[in-house]
């Protein structure tokens, strides 16, 4: 199973997951059964809010999941149309996140907890509020 985790750096399973999947610098992809990593830069990373072109942005890579701390509706819509299962990230590195989702403790993201694009600077907790921007997972603070 190849799992793609958007990073804020390219820090293999080291680095920090970003707080939104279109805007992410980079991308971690893990193949779990080769225990092999591999970072891309994210090739859609500067688009208009709602307009994120997840497959685009992957650069043609094959991934079966994703786990990321927020989505937008259409990316999500997007990525589940292609058959990629989208989780919620929920720990500090990728590492963690790896081991969490071998694990089962990843929630899987619906539409309901998705980014609706709401125009203003946010961050979701992982019930779909409204919290604190933690600056340590942020790239920028006016996605």
């Amino acid at each position: 199973m190849r799992i793609c985790i958007p990073t804020l750096d390219d820090r293999g399973l080291d680095s920090l997951p970003h707080m939104h999947f279109g805007s992410a610098p980079c991308f971690v992809l893990h193949d779990l059964a080769r225990a092999e990593t591999k970072v891309i830069r994210n090739r859609n990373e500067h688009h208009a809010h709602g307009h994120c072109h997840p497959l685009k942005a992957l650069a043609g890579e094959a991934v079966d999941a994703v786990l990321v701390g927020g989505i937008g509706a259409r990316a999500l819509a997007r990525l589940s149309a292609a058959g990629i299962q989208v989780f919620q990230a929920q720990e500090r590195t990728v590492r963690e996140n790896l081991e969490a989702f071998q694990q089962g403790r990843l929630a899987a993201f619906t539409p309901a907890l998705a980014c609706q694009g709401h125009g203003h600077s946010h961050e979701h907790d992982h019930e779909g509020g409204h919290q604190p921007a933690d600056p340590h997972l942020l790239r920028r603070r006016d996605e």
